[in-house]
């Protein structure tokens, strides 16, 4: 019997589709009844699943592909924390005659319960690769897809393998065909340069958004992941502006008296929610991307900020002092019936409700220290994730299970100080935390929804 336990309404085959790649199913190279196959995810935290990744065959250009996409595919496994990928020195068959057809008995003696297989070949200015994952014990084909895309996509096909084993594996949508927005910091700390900046979520293809001409805080995309919202203090006016991807084009959202702050896209994309400072108050506004009409949400005395949707977008979670200390309510999307949720010890900011709807992520400080934590949206269950000095930020990938934050440290020089600041990640159960690479320092992620 197989070690990867069995789920009924999984495909065996299946098609998907991304900007400039084209896939389709493969049959079966042999007479096995493909069936579906998962493996619980609380188990899989502490027993990683063994996953033989061997290079991808191909000639020449192909076959250099074909390892590198294996590679990508092996990286972005292991770093989620629930898969082992089996050392290559374990091999026994050849990429070349696994991609004809698996010796099975060969990768049951490395020890892997699933393994995948496929070819590459270079077609002019494009790559066709053809992918297979094997369920190993009962020696039957759980997926078989080829994707078709410029040479310049590789990784992107890489990632979209990725998805594809994760979701077979663990029955869980993955997160791995995403990007991060985030601020590239550099400078000392009383005089940093804050840049937009994106990059895959594994931290390649990373490039510069802004030119540093101005400063950027709180990027945050649209569902449609081609254009993000965030704060600019362009001529040294605090205001919240788009930036569409495909154009580079920026634009101020509607015209604020004051400083407008935090915004978030709604669920649909048709409208962002925001923060407006007017006299000593600050309350939230929702702005109708088609119309530019405003319309304030909140009222009264006090701060109001952060504000973030849940995803049916029938409720907004938000930060406030009105209570005289910092705390987190939730209100109806039209406004009204705000109710406080939390009630531990310190002050909390920052939330951010899950695509599952299951959980607000937020950040909790006080006693000298910060902690980055979830509960859920009735303020119940809350849970500290990870805790340190200086923390906050948290953001979602799209499937709900991991996070990433940024944490600030003191960083020893020569001269006996530094201030360093730095992306990282963590699972929703607390486990699993790294520090995500970056060029510069970094603060303020976003994580963008699924790309296909």
């Amino acid at each position: 019997m197989s070690a990867i336990l069995r789920r009924r309404g999984l495909l065996a085959a299946g098609s998907l589709v991304a900007p400039g790649i084209l896939s389709w199913p493969l049959l079966a190279p042999r007479p096995a009844q493909a069936q579906g196959a998962v493996i619980d995810i609380t188990r899989a935290r502490t027993d990683p699943i063994p996953i033989a990744i061997p290079a991808f065959a191909g000639a020449g250009e192909a076959g250099r592909l074909g390892g590198q996409i294996a590679g990508v595919i092996a990286a972005n496994l292991r770093t989620s924390g629930l898969f082992r990928p089996v050392e290559r020195a374990a091999f026994i068959q050849t990429p070349e005659a696994a991609a004809a057809l698996p010796r099975f008995q060969d990768w049951r003696v490395t020890g892997a319960q699933a393994l995948t297989t496929g070819r590459a070949e270079v077609q002019g200015d494009r790559v066709r690769v053809e992918f297979r994952l094997w369920d190993v014990l009962p020696e039957t084909q759980l997926q078989g897809t080829a994707f078709t895309a410029p040479l310049g996509n590789w990784r992107r096909i890489a990632h979209l393998i990725s998805d594809v084993i994760y979701e077979r594996l663990l029955g869980e949508k993955g997160y791995f065909d995403t990007r991060v927005v985030y601020v590239a910091e550099t400078g000392p700390r009383d005089r940093r340069n804050r840049r937009l900046a994106i990059m895959d979520q594994d931290g390649e293809n990373h490039r510069m958004l802004t030119d540093g001409s101005f400063q950027a805080l709180t990027p945050r995309f649209h569902p449609n992941a081609q254009q993000i919202a965030f704060m600019s203090y362009a001529q040294n006016q605090p205001r919240v502006f788009l930036f569409n991807l495909d154009s580079g084009r920026q634009e101020v959202l509607g015209n604020f008296p004051g400083m407008t702050l935090s915004p978030r896209f709604s669920p649909d994309g048709r409208s962002v929610v925001l923060s407006a400072v007017r006299g000593g108050d600050a309350n939230i506004f929702v702005v109708d991307l088609g119309s530019r009409r405003e319309r304030q949400l909140t009222s009264g005395g006090g701060l109001d900020v952060s504000p973030s949707f849940s995803p049916d977008g029938s409720q907004i979670v938000f930060n406030s002092d009105r209570g005289g200390d910092q705390q987190l309510y939730v209100m109806d999307a039209g406004g009204g019936g705000a109710r406080r949720i939390s009630f531990g010890r310190g002050r909390y900011a920052t939330p951010v409700w899950s695509p599952r709807g299951d959980l607000i992520a937020f950040t909790r400080f006080g006693g000298g220290s910060f902690a980055i934590g979830v509960m859920r949206p009735d303020g119940s269950g809350e849970r500290i994730l990870s805790e340190g000095w200086q923390m906050e930020g948290p953001t979602f990938a799209p499937n709900g299970r991991v996070m990433m934050f940024y944490r600030e440290s003191r960083a020893r020089d020569a001269r006996g100080g530094g201030y360093s600041s730095r992306l990282a990640s963590i699972d929703i159960a607390g486990f699993n935390e790294r520090q995500v690479a970056t060029p510069t320092d970094a603060s303020d992620p976003a994580w963008s929804p699924l790309l296909a």
